[in-house]
């Protein structure tokens, strides 16, 4: 199934450069280990990924999904709530219909590739990568290699990068070390990394307060780590808005989403920014 996905994106390359192509990156992972021992069951939020997927395909874009092992990803199952979709419950029903023709969190079948067949088909053929949130980029996107080096490529080239609320947290993968980094960072320790690409970026992830304000869905239990103080160690210039409003900053080829509600907004500056010639 996986060689003949390959072989199809590998067969559409020649119409990349006229239609283009977002790589969608989601934690395979469905668990969130937090202090002392604790584990939270979850993963993506089901409207930031949706709402995005759905605003590229509608502006024509074709959307390829990559996780870091080519597993399917997991829903957080909190996220299928109509409150994230602004009390649309229309809204709901459309993303939850598209997840499911998809196939995306399928055991079998699922067209999620590892991201070590993307950089088989070539960075190059790809316009643009999106992060969606959910508490689970906490656990492996902040410190994946392949998803730093490629990351790292899009940087380089200037290539169109949208991340939203927890998803932010991957651009620490870019970091030297970012195993050790990360390490250092859930110990309670806020060294500055000796490099970091998007150091005095301008970007936004979920808040200090917007954790303090959500920490019922933890269960009692409590994050190693928040995002806005791992992206501020790193030297991310942050822009925090009001609690839970639509809040999207963008800085060179960075779009950045501050929460649930900015998913969609940080989906349509992306494709305003793949637009331009």
């Amino acid at each position: 199934m996986k060689k003949t996905i390959i072989a199809g994106l590998l067969a559409a390359a020649a119409n990349f450069a006229t239609a283009g192509t977002v790589l969608v990156v989601v934690s395979d992972q469905d668990k969130l280990n937090l202090q002392d021992g604790k584990v939270m069951q979850t993963g993506f939020f089901l409207n930031e990924l949706m709402e995005p997927v759905q605003t590229f395909i509608a502006a024509g874009h074709t959307v390829v999904f990559a996780t870091p092992s080519g597993k399917a990803p997991s829903a957080d199952q909190k996220s299928d709530d109509v409150s994230f979709f602004g009390g649309n419950e229309k809204a709901r029903q459309e993303s939850k219909a598209l997840l499911a023709t998809l196939k995306l969190t399928a055991k079998t079948g699922s067209p999620a590739i590892s991201l070590a067949q993307v950089k088989k088909i070539g960075y190059e053929k790809f316009d643009a990568v999106f992060v969606p949130g959910g508490h689970i980029p906490m656990q492996d996107l902040l410190k994946n290699k392949d998803l730093g080096e490629l990351l790292t490529n899009f940087h380089n080239n200037s290539k169109t990068t949208g991340l939203t609320c927890h998803g932010t947290i991957a651009l620490l993968s870019t970091v030297p070390d970012a195993h050790g980094y990360v390490a250092k960072l859930e110990a309670g320790q806020r060294p500055q990394p000796s490099q970091w690409i998007y150091k005095d970026y301008k970007m936004t992830a979920f808040t200090n307060e917007e954790e303090e304000q959500a920490k019922g869905f933890l269960n009692g239990g409590h994050m190693k780590l928040f995002p806005q103080d791992g992206l501020v160690a790193a030297g991310a210039n942050f822009v925090e808005a009001k609690a839970w409003s639509e809040n999207v900053v963008e800085d060179r080829e960075l779009i950045s989403g501050q929460n649930p509600q900015s998913a969609k907004a940080v989906a349509l500056a992306m494709v305003k920014k793949l637009a331009r010639p």
